[in-house]
């Protein structure tokens, strides 16, 4: 069904910051948003996308319903032409929770044609998706079959074909879109950002020795919902001897006096915006050990040295190339990726480390208006504890800024 807007309303907020205050114009954020996919379907030559990706659902339209619910099913998508409608396809006949969105021309409820819905008849259903998926290409392909699509089973890409539809990659269409945010989505991701440093603070304020590791991680989560937020996407805290090697998930066992605790907050914020950074406390608070001090101080170099050298018009290699060394120690034990992007969520680029760029990395170059992640791990190859530190920036027409204020080090001072 076709949705109403009127062009004099304030932006209606939707989701979690419903009955607040927004600091942008969030109809301008929406249509910008929406004219970089477009912009970028244009750009490849591509007439439409479309997008089952709840991040990239979100970016397109702004609209949301039980995203991680939705992330676990193909229960919603979001068909947008280069040059015609975009269409919001969702879980149920719900048209509500897309009102007053400028970005979405016409809401349809979809055939659902996940088995859990559909069970055997998956295959019927996923035609009739398909059916109408068809139509819009006949109307707004301009005769051109190729649709660009992000992720999509077995059985809706066979129902597609049968069509005539050509499914492309689509979702590299994308994070090339969301790689660069306007001067109003930053200041929604400062928004996250603030209120993710307030939840830090309250798990700072929870940590003392015997209390679980699950038990501080849901004082972020606490604060976060509390804010405004949306959710947190893994649950990377640990401490002591969990600490090292690092991506141990948070658990019942208590920490002790003493004891580093290194935590990533990978938090989805309030208007849907991720505030990315990691921290490192020692439990009880006081001086360090030798070694805890020793680890904090590679990683506080590695994360200075490596936003030194990021400026526009650099390439992800030189990036590389020019990063901190962690030394053959800290070698094995070292994070995925030097820096990554950031926006709705973690995004395009990932920029390797100099030892796996060859075999894993891919090049490109720094534009002003990108956010990134400059990520530190230090933990010694068969050491007791490790070090996790993580600093969200933009770059700049002229450099760098450090868009993350909590201090980086034992303490928050």
């Amino acid at each position: 069904m076709p949705l109403e807007t009127d062009p004099v309303r304030p932006a209606r907020q939707h989701g979690a910051m419903e009955y607040s205050e927004p600091p942008v114009d969030l109809d301008a954020v929406r249509l910008e948003r929406l004219g970089r996919i477009r912009a970028e379907l244009t750009r490849r030559g591509l007439p439409a996308a479309l997008f089952f990706d709840q991040i990239n659902c979100r970016y397109a339209t702004d609209a949301t319903n039980m995203q991680i619910w939705c992330a676990h099913y193909e229960a919603r998508a979001v068909f947008v032409a280069a040059e015609g409608p975009c269409i919001l396809f969702d879980y149920a006949d719900l048209p509500h929770l897309a009102e007053g969105l400028p970005t979405i021309d016409e809401y349809r409820p979809m055939p659902t044609f996940y088995y859990f819905t559909a069970g055997a008849r998956a295959e019927e259903r996923a035609g009739r998706f398909a059916d109408q998926i068809a139509d819009l290409m006949a109307a707004h392909g301009a005769g051109d079959r190729r649709l660009a699509v992000d992720r999509l089973s077995a059985l809706g890409c066979a129902a597609l074909a049968r069509r005539g539809i050509k499914v492309v990659e689509g979702e590299a269409v994308a994070e090339q879109a969301r790689a660069v945010k306007s001067a109003q989505e930053l200041m929604l991701m400062r928004a996250a950002i603030a209120a993710c440093e307030e939840a830090c603070r309250a798990m700072y304020a929870a940590f003392e020795p015997g209390i679980t590791e699950n038990a501080l991680w849901a004082k972020l989560h606490e604060a976060n919902i509390r804010l405004g937020g949306e959710w947190i996407e893994t649950r990377l805290l640990s401490a002591g001897p969990r600490t090292n090697p690092w991506f141990r998930e948070c658990s019942m066992r208590a920490i002790e006096a003493r004891e580093v605790m290194s935590f990533d907050t990978d938090l989805i914020g309030p208007y849907g915006y991720c505030a990315d950074i990691s921290r490192a406390w020692l439990c009880g608070g006081g001086e360090p050990s030798p070694e805890q001090a020793d680890l904090m101080a590679r990683a506080q170099d590695q994360i200075a040295h490596n936003i030194s050298i990021l400026k526009p018009g650099k390439s992800f290699r030189e990036v590389s190339m020019e990063a901190f060394d962690v030394g053959e120690a800290f070698l094995s034990n070292r994070y995925p990726s030097l820096i990554h992007g950031v926006g709705l969520a973690d995004e395009w680029p990932s920029i390797k480390h100099a030892q796996d760029f060859d075999a894993k990395g891919y090049d490109g170059v720094l534009v002003p208006g990108m956010t990134l992640c400059v990520e530190s791990y230090i933990g010694r190859e068969g050491g007791k504890e490790g070090v996790k530190l993580e600093e969200q920036v933009l770059i700049t027409e002229d450099g760098v800024e450090v868009l993350s204020a909590l201090p980086l080090g034992f303490e928050m001072g």
